[in-house]
């Protein structure tokens, strides 16, 4: 079995213009990249568009890259920008369809949870569940956040605080009127 070699080490060959380099930087990013996506398009078919236009882009400026550390939150932030890009596209609105809901077996007290959540998140705006999906689907620490929001910690944990408190508010909002 082949030694990877250490992680500073690919970093300086993909800066090098070395892909297997780069793809083994980024290949473990991807999921992650793809669950933002879902997340922030609510769309599979524009996520995995998304993800594969942010992969291009960051090999594009990977010698932008500062440090290895900074790979995760740089990646997901072309993620982020991809998906916000799409999203002001005039074709979004055009092309976009939503799929055709699925026949569900009688709801049980966690899918109706789940489908509450999933409302009451897709009502918040763009940056609120941004921080939100970060933190809580993807398990990001706080400084990452700041990272791919391009925002200092403690504005991103005031964001994380706002967004929390708004979809708790939301839920509850929904709860009461049904």
């Amino acid at each position: 079995m082949a030694v990877q070699p250490a992680l500073p080490a690919l970093v300086q060959a993909a800066k090098q213009g070395d892909d297997s380099a780069f793809e083994l930087l980024l290949e473990p990013l991807l999921d992650q990249g793809y669950r933002l996506a879902c997340a922030m398009l609510h769309d599979h078919s524009a996520a995995e568009d998304a993800v594969q236009e942010a992969a291009l882009r960051a090999w594009q400026k990977v010698t932008q890259l500062r440090d290895e550390s900074d790979m995760r939150p740089w990646f997901l932030s072309i993620v982020a920008n991809q998906c916000r890009s799409a999203r002001r596209s005039r074709w979004w609105s055009v092309v976009r369809v939503e799929a055709p809901e699925r026949a569900s077996p009688s709801p049980d007290d966690a899918l109706v949870e789940g489908l509450e959540l999933r409302t009451a998140l897709r009502s918040l705006d763009e940056a609120k569940r941004l921080v939100l999906v970060l933190h809580w689907y993807l398990d990001l620490p706080v400084e990452e956040i700041a990272a791919v929001t391009g925002t200092s910690v403690h504005a991103a944990e005031s964001r994380l605080l706002r967004a929390t408190q708004e979809l708790k508010r939301r839920m509850e909002a929904h709860r009461g009127r049904h």
